[in-house]
């Protein structure tokens, strides 16, 4: 995934997009960067590795180095940004979030047309300079932007710095992701993160709508372009991605996440017996918030029975290898004994995608003198892979333990009762859950409810993308 902040305002704005940026550290663990405008200087730029270090740790001298009184930061999953471009348009800066999934048909389309590009390792082509050359193909950048927007299948959210120290923000084209305005007393930013600009002394100015194009200077905020109707806005984001402060549409994660898991257990209610559960806990980190709500709903006492070390093994720390991954993963868990040895434990997860690390977990309560382990997926099923955010490390649909395990149980037929899969109640739904039961050794398995979750956000239902979930666009 990833995340950006960008803030111009009449005096520096450097450490405030040094801060804001550090803030959207939980939406990315590859590459991190700054860039600046000072009218005495020009644009600057720095981009780090944040693979096996922090953010903060990486840019705290950029701080003392950078000047402007405009400025934007990213943090990403995917390549190196933000990247200065010069073109007709313009001399700026360009962030972005998403992803891209006709790159290779966009990369021909702009060589053949005369253009070029600075190729990364492997020959591969930055998604931002993919995206910065549609952009350049136009006379403005409003109509470059669009242009962009509406050639990429999948999802561009887009940040602009500009040579005239000014920031030109686009929400990407039907709001999968948000963009937040915020307003201080000498300036406006604008953030993927509300929480991000809060800290630093802004207040809300307002959320862009999709495909909502701004201009930001210190003195106010100019629309561009208007917002469109339709929304899609991830329905994830509350699930797992969004941090516990966050906001988005109005809807805090950490309520969501306490509501859903309020209405997850008195659903489960009807067809699982609790009274021989001990204790409710929750996968850390975003787990835990969807186990208090079920354990309050369910008057079960909610507990830790293990703690994540993060003080040395953070999460930006993950080595490529899967089998060193798992043994970092395994390295993060201590166990309290006193609620493990002997004690029914019911998690509960904030989804099950393919399942590696949660066996692993499983695993080691079992090993340290769990009686039963029921495990409880926050969200429905995850039946497809995401094609419009790079959400999951997973290469493809039977990269997912759904999907692998229908295709254990029916194989190539499984595909044409994705919904009976997805349901409980249905023997096919009942034949998975028992299957990935016994891979896993849960002593019982529930995913929420599709319609538990949209309720759970409180958001009309045609305005949330839930594709991964139901396949439908």
């Amino acid at each position: 995934m990833g995340g950006f902040f960008g803030s111009v305002k009449k005096s520096s704005a450097v450490f405030d997009v040094f801060i804001g940026t550090d803030y959207h550290s939980h939406l990315g663990t590859k590459r991190g960067g700054m860039a600046a405008y000072d009218k005495a200087v020009g644009l600057q730029r720095e981009i780090h590795n944040i693979e096996n270090a922090p953010f903060r740790t990486k840019f705290e001298k950029v701080v003392n180095e950078m000047t402007g009184n405009a400025a934007i930061g990213c943090i990403s999953d995917t390549d190196p940004q933000p990247l200065l471009m010069v073109s007709k348009v313009g001399t700026y800066a360009i962030c972005t979030i998403g992803v891209i999934n006709n790159a290779d048909k966009l990369i021909k389309d702009v060589l053949s047309t005369g253009g070029y590009f600075d190729a990364m390792t492997g020959s591969k082509v930055n998604t931002n300079e993919l995206v910065a050359a549609l952009i350049n193909s136009k006379d403005s950048y409003v109509e470059g932007i669009r242009y962009a927007q509406e050639q990429v299948e999948g999802t561009a959210s887009i940040l602009l710095l500009t040579d005239k120290g000014t920031l030109i923000a686009a929400r990407d084209k039907v709001g999968r992701l948000p963009i937040h305005l915020g307003k201080c007393a000498d300036g406006y930013c604008a953030s993927f993160e509300s929480f991000a600009y809060r800290k630093l002394g802004y207040t809300d100015e307002r959320e862009l709508g999709p495909g909502e194009i701004v201009e930001i200077s210190a003195d106010g905020i100019t629309q561009l372009a208007p917002p469109g109707e339709k929304m899609r806005i991830c329905a994830f984001l509350w699930s797992y991605y969004g941090y516990p402060t966050s906001s988005y549409e109005g809807v805090n994660v950490e309520m969501m996440r306490c509501k859903n898991g309020e209405i997850f257990a008195k659903s489960d209610a009807k067809t699982h017996d609790m009274h021989e559960i001990d204790y409710v806990g929750g996968v850390p980190d975003s787990g835990t918030p969807h186990a208090i709500g079920y354990a309050n709903a369910c008057r079960v006492p909610f507990a830790r029975p293990y703690i994540k070390y993060t003080p040395t093994w953070s999460r930006s720390f993950m080595p490529v290898n899967q089998k060193e991954r798992n043994k970092v993963a395994k390295m993060k868990l201590i166990p309290v004994h006193e609620f493990i040895e002997g004690k029914r434990l019911l998690l509960v997860d904030d989804s099950i995608v393919r399942g590696t690390q949660l066996k692993e977990t499983v695993d080691f309560l079992y090993s340290h003198g769990a009686k039963a382990v029921h495990m409880r997926s926050a969200c429905p099923p995850i039946m497809y892979g995401c094609k419009y955010l790079n959400f999951s490390r997973s290469s493809g649909d039977m990269d997912l333990i759904t999907r692998r395990t229908m295709a254990e149980l029916e194989g190539d037929e499984a595909v044409k009762h994705m919904d009976e899969y997805s349901d409980g109640n249905t023997e096919r739904g009942r034949a998975m859950r028992k299957a990935i039961c016994d891979k896993f050794q849960f002593e019982s398995l529930e995913f929420q409810s599709i319609e538990g979750l949209i309720e759970a956000i409180g958001i009309e239902p045609c305005k949330l993308c839930t594709y991964c979930w139901t396949g439908k666009e």
